[in-house]
């Protein structure tokens, strides 16, 4: 899996429009889903991705609706190839790639 080309766009179509600095999102929990670095950097509660951790991963929980928030929030979840990707791409070690 590739960030660049199989990661980034799902955040953009699904993601972003909260997830920006400005926007609700971004202003409820710090989450920047905009860059890489971004989503590295976590939210103002912790990391969102563990490297080679999809399951411990919150990002991970919170798209599978595993956890009492679920995201994308008020809105019907990914589509389940998409957390597949996010999935497999984490486990491969969430690269800039």
């Amino acid at each position: 899996m590739s960030y660049a080309e199989d990661i980034a766009p799902i955040f953009k179509g699904w993601c972003v429009s909260c997830h920006q600095p400005g926007s609700q999102g971004y202003n409820a929990s710090g989450f920047d889903l905009t860059s890489y670095d971004g989503l590295m950097k976590g939210t103002k509660f912790g990391p969102m991705v563990l490297p080679g951790q999809p399951d411990s991963s919150n990002l991970v929980v919170l798209i599978q609706g595993k956890a009492k928030l679920q995201m994308p929030y008020g809105h019907k979840p990914l589509p389940s190839c998409l957390q597949q990707n996010i999935w497999t791409w984490i486990f491969q070690g969430a690269k800039n790639n």
